[in-house]
Order: C-alpha cells, then structure tokens, then sequence
C-alpha cells in the first residue's frame, strides 16, 4: 500500500518507521523542515528494504498516496485538510480525541483511529516501529457513515504491525479515554505541581511519584490540545475522580481514618490488579457493524481480518475481569 504520514511526531514517526518495515511504500512530511531533515537522515541509515521518503511539501506526500494519515496535533488539523481538498483517496488519523475529527472530516473517506501508545518523550527522535506490538487501536465505526470496507483496510493494515483494534464510536471513544488517558494527564500534573516549590519531597520523591507523574513529562502544548480538544468528556470523568478524592479526604479526618480509608482503597485495589484484561476465548464473528460494536462495547477486541469473507478474528476480556 501507498501511505502518506503528515507529522512526523512520535506517533506519526513510529508509524512512518513500522509501515515501511512491514513493506509498505510509505512517504512522510512534517512542517517544520528541521523534522524532515532528521526522518530523512534516519532513512538513509535504516536498513535496505525498510527506508521510507520524506516529500518537501504536503501535497507531494500525498501525490500517490492510498492512504493519508493525519498524525498532527488538534489545532493544525484544520490547516492541514484544507491543504488535502481535492484528495479522494482513505483518510484516517491518530489523534486523542475523534468527536471533532469525525466533524472535521466530511468531505472524506474517513475512518477515525487512535492507537493507545506512547511514551513520554516526544518527536522523531523518541519513535519507535515496535512501539504498536500489543497496544490497543481504536478504529471508530460510525453507523451512519464509516465505509465497512475502508474500516477493515485499516484493521487489517494495523493488526499487521501487532495491534488489537478495538471497533467504536467516535462519542464512545471519547468518554473512556476522558477517563483513561486525558484524566490521568492532569492528575500526573497536579501531582508534579504539588512538590514544585518543595526540594525536601522533591529529594525524598521515589517510585510512588515517579510512576504517578510519569505522563507529566509530556510536552504541556500537546496535553493541552489533547484535554481542551475533549474538554466536555474530560469535565465529567475530572468531576468522578474528584469526588473520589473528596472521600478520601473525608476518611482522613474520620475518627478512625485507617479503617474508614480501607473499602476505598480496596475497590481501587480491586481495579488495578484486575487490569489488564485477560483474554477470554478467540471467536469467528462476521465483519457486520452491529456485531462489531457490540463487541468493542464488551472490551473486546479484532486481531485479525479476512476481507475477502468479512470476517474477523476476535477476542474479549475473560469474564468478572473488567466487569463483561
């Protein structure tokens, strides 16, 4: 397949760097010229038979393309697809929040797409072509406008370079990641804050504030695309995790703190040690949207396409494990 990469971030550079290893003729383009120059280097050193191209100008990416993926930050996306008019190819994207891509993106062939990967570090130089191996993809299914076809190109491409895609909407998708993702971003930066001014706990921080401010490293300009572009689902799940902390504190100044701390402790314990899912039994099912979404609805997953008999190979999470 031909595949154009715009933004040659972590995501986007990672991506670039999988798809070529996997044989796909694939083609980059970053706006900021000191990018390109760097993928463009990193090209000439990578192995023969898995080197990719880096176009000067987007439209020269997209030339070819079968595929464009739009791995660029929230607010440049509307700079970017008004640069794409004309494009009549598939379109799909990595961004963190997909309510407003799915706007954006009318006069597409489009399927929203999210892969749950990261690291904390940014840009090209932080990417990694197995950074896909095992992680969750969101590939949203909108009833009333996702092409069945196109969505199972897309899974099966991604499934290739080792990931579970996880059929949904765009509405669903950015509720539960208001809650697993954006949330815990502002949290880690809450924690962060609270020892700025305080080099004593900042000395004696260990690996309690490592592991819960790890995500704080991330560059502030894209966390805040991130929780500002899904601000109406991020409010209601901020709200959830304020209430928790709300009785926490209440448990502190109970007579018996100890005692009035375990049940809250222990449902968060009960959470934690449950996850990830376990995988319960692989099943056939037909690739038909209502069977696929059902199946996204469970926590399940599709690690395998047949496109030519429309179907997929899928698993959900062992049953009691994550409430299915």
């Amino acid at each position: 397949m031909d595949v154009a990469v715009i933004g040659l971030g972590l995501i986007g550079g990672s991506l670039l760097q999988a798809l070529a290893a996997r044989g796909h003729r694939v083609v980059g383009f970053d706006a900021d010229p000191a990018i390109r120059a760097t993928a463009r280097t990193a090209a000439a050193r990578a192995a023969t038979g898995t080197r990719w191209q880096v176009a000067g100008t987007m439209r020269d990416a997209i030339g070819n393309a079968d595929l464009v993926v739009l791995a660029v930050p929230l607010p440049a996306l509307p700079s970017v697809l008004r640069e794409m008019t004309g494009y009549s190819g598939l379109v799909t994207d990595v961004t963190s929040v997909k309510g407003p891509i799915r706007d954006l993106t009318g006069d597409f062939a489009f399927v929203g797409g999210h892969p749950m990967a990261g690291k904390e570090t940014s840009g090209f130089r932080s990417a990694d072509p197995a950074l896909f191996a095992g992680c969750a993809w969101v590939l949203c299914l909108e009833p009333d406008r996702t092409s069945l076809p196109d969505w199972l190109t897309l899974a099966e491409l991604f499934t290739d370079l080792g990931a579970r895609i996880v059929p949904t909407t765009a509405d669903e998708h950015d509720r539960a990641v208001a809650a697993v993702s954006h949330v815990p971003h502002l949290l880690a930066a809450a924690l962060a804050t609270a020892v700025a001014d305080d080099p004593l706990a900042a000395a004696l921080a260990a690996g309690s504030f490592r592991d819960g401010t790890r995500v704080a490293g991330s560059r502030p300009e894209l966390v805040a695309a991130m929780c500002g572009g899904n601000a109406t689902a991020v409010r209601p799940a901020l709200d959830g995790v304020l209430k928790t902390l709300d009785d926490l504190h209440a448990a502190l100044t109970a007579a018996d703190p100890v005692a009035a701390l375990r049940p809250l402790l222990a449902r968060a314990n009960a959470t934690r040690t449950g996850w990830p899912p376990v995988p319960g039994e692989q099943a056939i099912l037909p690739a038909r949207p209502d069977v696929l979404l059902r199946l996204g609805g469970v926590g399940g997953w599709v690690t395998a396409v047949d496109r030519n008999r429309r179907e997929v190979v899928a698993m959900r999470p062992e049953s009691g494990r994550n409430g299915s």
